[in-house]
């Protein structure tokens, strides 16, 4: 019952999903498992899931602009949005709701045109600033009830990718990539 109720979430969401121009993303749980490791020197960590950046590559040759916003610090962050080409990547941030709306201004963006993946109750604050609030499977239960839709994956376990996908088909671009395949790297 739970799977249907999901797909359907998915589907009502899909001319929203068509016309996103902003897609901006949570770091810890949604790009990663949430999972923190620190080495002996005390350098942070983090595991990236590579099937999700070659969807985030994906969606950036789509037109679709991307951002990270994360409260989370360590510089593993800076340094995937560094590989994938991802130029707002906003870290340390403790009002998302205030870096989202500079955001959006400096893009010239609408909170219409806009959609967030979180996990977590710090994410909730930006739901007057999206359209879509969309959320991993293993999201807190609070995020997920409000979301507009719930991923069936795991954050950092392909659940962008998951995503990305859905926007791509919503746009009518996955059936030619899924045919032709992909030529460029796979980050």
């Amino acid at each position: 019952m739970r799977a249907v109720l999901r797909e359907w979430q998915w589907q009502r969401q899909r001319s929203s999903l068509a016309a996103l121009k902003l897609l901006v993303l949570d770091v810890d749980g949604v790009l990663t498992d949430g999972g923190l490791w620190l080495d002996p020197e005390g350098v942070l960590q983090k595991r990236f899931d590579v099937r999700d950046g070659l969807g985030l590559r994906l969606l950036q040759q789509s037109g679709l602009q991307l951002a990270f916003l994360s409260g989370g610090r360590g510089g593993a962050t800076e340094v995937r949005a560094r590989q994938l080409g991802i130029e707002h990547c906003l870290v340390g941030i403790k009002d998302k709701p205030v870096a989202l709306e500079a955001l959006q201004r400096q893009l010239q963006v609408s909170p219409a045109s806009t959609a967030f993946v979180g996990d977590d109750l710090n994410d909730l604050a930006v739901r007057a600033q999206v359209r879509l609030l969309l959320a991993p499977a293993d999201a807190c239960r609070p995020l997920r009830r409000q979301a507009d839709a719930v991923l069936r994956r795991r954050g950092g376990h392909g659940a962008v990718r998951e995503l990305a996908e859905r926007i791509l088909q919503a746009r009518g671009d996955w059936q030619t990539l899924s045919r032709q395949g992909w030529r460029d790297r796979n980050d």
